[in-house]
């Protein structure tokens, strides 16, 4: 199904942070905190730096292609490229949400597939493979555990969700997609997501596993690596770093300097450095690492290390050390031949606090590229939207304030009283006069008399609207319904609604649609009817 498109600036949506906004108009106050510019004119340089760096193409490899072998999928002319020298990747994260979350998820993808093919065009001397790299070792079940479909909260309910994430055994998740699968209906396409889902959560064993099966199934044909980091091939590249940021706290002080800098400049920052940035690993055990005097100790649990143990520990174990979000992309650069970093706002915000982390560890920095930012409006929506006055960019725009714009244009009769409140402003003001110069402590009686004329006013203006919207309710209602179609408890679409209400319309054309839709470098909301 193709798509007509419009846009509307981020700015003027209302949606936005004022430090994303500035990143995407490149403020120069914000120059400071990243290396390389979002332009495609960036990307010579950024290679240019990558390539001198010293990763472990072998081992990525390895460890790609036993995770791939272990969910029985394949994906090995994609992967094997990584072994070359002029191969990088463009590299987007995000949590294992139930069935992908919500539809940014997508979106975020497709923006990192669509970037890695512009560049390859840009600089076909090299070869750029999209990656997404997967939070399998976040632990916030309460944020992955739902998806909303059809006004409805899916629930996946597992009382042993404890750890990792990636880790959790999903044998439970059948409940949730027999319950899914009553709500699809006996469509073709309905068939072809029930057969996506089963393939992928009832087939493999954990979380980390299936998320990967399933994503693969929707890019499949797009070469994107998908790379769980729960690896002890991978994290034994991190095994220094991890003791610089538990004993001497260094990404604490480098992260904090730049979060002081940022604020005094009056922009919000987004996450807070802990002392230590590695959480302790083990089964299911993802919990805080304290210092406690002489002691290290696990939170939550008995386990306790001295500092030569626990150095011990980090270099016989780094399997059990897991970075949290402050780390992780660091961990990140350091295992990928990685140039540049497609995030959404949030994502943006939190890595321009890094630079100088990345700086002390000498790994490059990657391009900060934002995603694509999309709402999908059926026709049907839109052109009543229209029949009541309103283009595509007034779904931003609050719903009381476009009700009150529409009764106002609509009504029998003006509904304002300003002119008769400018007179009897003007009354006021001649009875203040005359009352002033026969007393002047009067003056404060007639202003408090005036203040309750006005607000009289006011009131009865207010019945006035109050009356005609009555007067216009279903039209009222339809307003309402749309805004609330398209923001949904007040947030973006994208935020809130998964993808498969868009499959089941569009079937296996709904993604490639989506892509040639979406284009790099476009840091608009496009508006897709």
């Amino acid at each position: 199904m193709a798509y007509k498109k419009s846009k509307i600036v981020l700015s003027q949506t209302g949606q936005f942070s004022k430090l994303f906004v500035d990143y995407i108009n490149e403020d120069t106050s914000l120059r400071k905190f990243y290396t390389y510019e979002p332009k495609l004119e960036a990307f010579e340089l950024a290679i240019h730096h990558k390539s001198k760096e010293l990763v472990d193409r072998k081992s990525l490899v390895e460890v790609l292609k036993d995770q791939y072998h272990k969910s029985n999928i394949d994906n090995a002319v994609a992967i094997e490229q990584l072994l070359n020298e002029n191969t990088f990747t463009v590299c987007t994260g995000h949590q294992l949400c139930l069935f992908t979350g919500p539809l940014y998820f997508i979106y975020k993808i497709i923006s990192t597939i669509n970037l890695s093919e512009k560049l390859k065009k840009q600089s076909p001397s090299n070869n750029f493979v999209p990656v997404y790299w997967m939070a399998s070792e976040d632990h916030d079940f309460e944020e992955i555990k739902s998806i909303h479909l059809f006004g409805r909260n899916i629930i996946w309910d597992n009382p042993e969700a404890k750890g990792a994430v990636g880790r959790l055994n999903t044998h439970s998740l059948r409940i949730v997609i027999d319950e899914i699968k009553q709500l699809l209906g006996e469509t073709e396409n309905a068939e072809r997501l029930m057969e996506l889902f089963c393939n992928a959560y009832l087939n493999n064993s954990n979380l980390a596993d299936a998320t990967r099966h399933f994503v693969h199934q929707l890019f499949e044909r797009y070469g994107l690596v998908i790379i769980d980091a729960d690896d002890v091939r991978l994290k034994a590249k991190m095994v220094d770093i991890i003791k610089d940021d538990i004993f001497n706290n260094t990404n604490h002080q480098l992260v904090n300097n730049t979060i002081i800098e940022l604020e005094s400049a009056g922009l919000k920052t987004q996450v807070n450095p802990r002392e230590i940035n590695c959480f302790y690993l083990l089964g299911n055990i993802r919990e805080r690492i304290e210092n406690d005097g002489d002691v290290f100790r696990v939170l939550n649990t008995e386990i306790t290390f001295t500092k030569v143990q626990l150095q011990t520990e980090i270099e016989l174990h780094p399997d059990r050390f897991s970075p949290n979000v402050v780390l992780r992309p660091v961990y990140q650069q350091l295992i990928l031949p990685n140039i540049a970093y497609v995030g959404g706002p949030g994502e943006i915000a939190y890595w321009l606090e890094f630079k100088a982390m990345f700086e002390h560890h000498q790994i490059t920095f990657p391009v900060l590229i934002p995603r694509n930012f999309a709402t999908i409006i059926d026709e049907k929506s839109m052109s009543q939207f229209s029949k009541f006055g309103f283009d595509t960019n007034d779904l931003f725009r609050e719903t009381d304030i476009l009700i009150k714009e529409f009764i106002t244009k609509n009504a029998s009769a003006s509904l304002s009283l300003k002119e008769q409140e400018a007179e009897l402003i003007n009354t006021f003001n001649q009875i203040s006069a005359k009352a002033v110069s026969v007393d002047a402590t009067l003056k404060n009686t007639v202003e408090a008399e005036m203040q309750k004329s006005m607000n009289s006013i006011k009131n009865i203006e207010m019945k006035l609207m109050r009356a005609e919207k009555q007067k216009q309710e279903t039209s009222v209602n339809q307003i309402k319904k749309i805004k609330e179609k398209y923001f949904p408890e007040g947030v973006l679409q994208e935020r809130y609604d998964n993808f498969i209400p868009y499959y089941l319309k569009s079937g296996i054309n709904f993604i490639p649609d989506l892509k040639d839709t979406l284009v790099p470098f476009d840091f608009d909301m496009h508006i897709l009817v």
